[in-house]
Order: structure tokens, then C-alpha cells, then sequence
């Protein structure tokens, strides 16, 4: 019977990974983030997922370091325990930003990876040592890299435009035609169950996305809709939004280039490596099936 060790259940992942392996009865132990971890911790373990991290940090207020002794040395950690351990897998939850922070077209594995943030860069460096190493035979290594994830009880941008849409504010950016790629947990998990199930997949660096990219103005209309609440959507003109930003670069407004630019930029990932991988065409949960999941979660929460 597998014997999986789990770091970060306490996360957004982590906790809906606790909730599916209870349904499933598979066993399962978690393993705290910080603490001495020593190979005799592990040494019954058939998998590792190590989803322990430090996320994001959009205000750009924590220290540097933290990134670096949690997503690089912890990691570093773990994996050198894997390769003198019996687990067979090793899954590690690293993400998009390892490779970019800005997308032209469409994200792929075999991009030269240049993260413009201290989160991307301290992923990115886990990644490389991983990939370094010799692997034992037998022995496989998944790095994931999902886009951003969603389901119910995850709080974030969505949420945000859920609120907008609530409360009837018209949103005046529908003039800009951008895609950005999602990840619905459900999806998400299911690669992982996958990975676990079949041992003939093999391992690798791999995307996770969602099947379709969705614009901002479709996500406002499907919240709408979802809530029965007409989603008011200005169609400003493009140019004048952009002045307004730029006033607000001096002016310190609510509105600026940076966050204009966060708002309507396109970031679309390519999910096309890891479903030829496990041998589907499509992922279980669509696009708008999985938001729909999530928005109707907001009023519980």
C-alpha cells in the first residue's frame, strides 16, 4: 500500500489533498515545513509531494532570504533525502513564475526559464538543483508548474472581481482583449492522483493549466451570470485608461501602469506536455465548470 509524505497541508493544495486522500483512504503522513528533517523521517515513505513554500509576496515586503532558505534550501533538503531513501516519487510544486513573469503567445517547458522575481528565481534555483542530481533507478521526480490555482475556500484576484461584480461596480477595462490561463484544483489534483496511480508516466518538467485561457471580461460576465447579477462592463477607450494610469504613476491613484498592466496583461500556459503524458485529451474540469465551482464558494466563505 503507498505510504505518501506531504509537506504543506496546512495550504490551499495541501488541504484538498488531505481531503482526497481521506475519501480514498490512502495513507498519508504530513511533515511540518520547519524542523530538522533527517532520513530516517522518511525512510517507509513510497512518495513525497512537497508543497511547503513561501508564496508570493505582490506587496514585495518580505526579505529576500526567506525565499531562498524556504523554496530553494528546504527543498534541497528534501530532495537529498528522496535520493538516499526507497520513495519512488518525488513531486515538487514549483510554478509558472520559475520561468516567467511576462508572455508572449504561449508559455512552454522549453522556454529559457528568466523568473523576474525573487519567489520565480528561488523556485527556479530548487528546480535546478533537482535536475542536477542523478536520479537512482526507479526512481521519479515530477516538477510541476501550475498557473494560478483556484477552488473553493482559495481567496484571490477572483475574489476581488467577484466583489466587483456583487456590488455593482462597473468595470471600465472591457476594451482590452487579454487570455490568461487558469488551474482549477480539481484538475490539479487529478494530476497528482495520476502520477501516484501510474507508474509508466514518466517524469519530467511539466506545466498544469487549465484546457482553455479565459479574458477577464469573459470571467466578469460568467461571475454574473453565476450569481444572477448583471456584470456592468465599460469598453473605456484603451488609449484614455492608459493616460489615467500614467497620472496615477505621479499621483500615487488606485489606478497605475503597474497594476493596469497586472489587470489586462495575457499569461497563457501550453498544458499540451502533461496531458500527452497521461494520455488524455482533456482534463476533467473545464475552464468555466471549474470557475463556476469557486464562484459559487465566495457567499460560503
Amino acid at each position: 500500500m503507498d505510504n505518501v509524505l506531504i509537506t504543506g497541508t496546512s495550504g490551499f493544495v495541501g488541504r484538498n489533498i488531505s481531503i482526497l486522500f481521506d475519501k480514498e483512504n490512502r495513507h498519508y503522513t504530513s511533515l511540518p515545513l520547519r524542523g530538522y528533517w533527517q532520513s530516517s523521517i522518511v525512510k517507509e515513505y513510497t512518495a513525497i509531494i512537497h508543497l511547503a513554500g513561501k508564496a508570493h509576496d505582490i506587496k514585495n515586503v518580505s526579505d529576500p532570504n526567506e525565499y531562498l532558505e524556504i523554496n530553494t534550501n528546504l527543498t534541497i533538503q528534501l530532495f537529498d533525502i528522496f535520493l538516499k531513501g526507497p520513495a519512488r516519487d518525488f513531486i515538487f510544486m514549483s510554478s509558472v513564475k520559475a520561468a516567467a513573469d511576462a508572455v508572449n503567445g504561449v508559455l512552454i517547458e522549453s522556454v529559457n526559464a528568466q523568473p523576474g522575481t525573487t519567489y520565480g528565481k528561488s523556485k527556479l534555483k530548487a528546480e535546478e538543483y533537482i535536475l542536477s542530481q542523478s536520479l537512482p533507478e526507479g526512481k521519479r521526480v515530477f516538477i510541476l508548474r501550475p498557473c494560478m490555482i483556484h477552488g473553493p475556500g482559495n481567496k484571490g484576484n477572483l475574489n476581488l472581481l467577484y466583489g466587483v461584480v456583487k456590488k455593482g461596480i462597473p468595470y471600465p477595462l472591457g476594451a482590452f482583449r487579454n487570455q490568461r490561463s487558469f488551474l482549477s484544483i480539481d484538475n490539479l489534483l487529478f494530476v497528482i492522483q495520476s502520477i501516484l496511480d501510474q507508474a509508466a508516466i514518466p517524469g519530467g518538467v511539466y506545466q498544469v493549466a487549465d484546457d482553455e485561457p479565459l479574458s477577464t471580461t469573459t470571467i466578469i460576465k460568467l461571475i454574473g451570470e453565476t450569481i444572477n447579477k448583471k456584470a456592468r462592463i465599460l469598453n473605456v477607450s484603451i488609449p484614455f485608461i492608459k493616460a489615467i494610469a500614467k497620472m496615477g504613476d505621479v499621483l500615487s491613484l488606485p489606478l497605475n501602469t503597474e497594476r493596469l498592466t497586472k489587470m489586462t496583461e495575457s499569461y497563457v500556459v501550453s498544458n499540451v506536455k502533461i496531458k500527452k503524458a497521461l494520455g488524455i485529451a482533456r482534463f476533467p474540469t473545464s475552464s468555466q465548470e471549474g470557475l463556476i465551482h469557486t464562484i459559487k464558494s465566495f457567499d460560503k466563505v
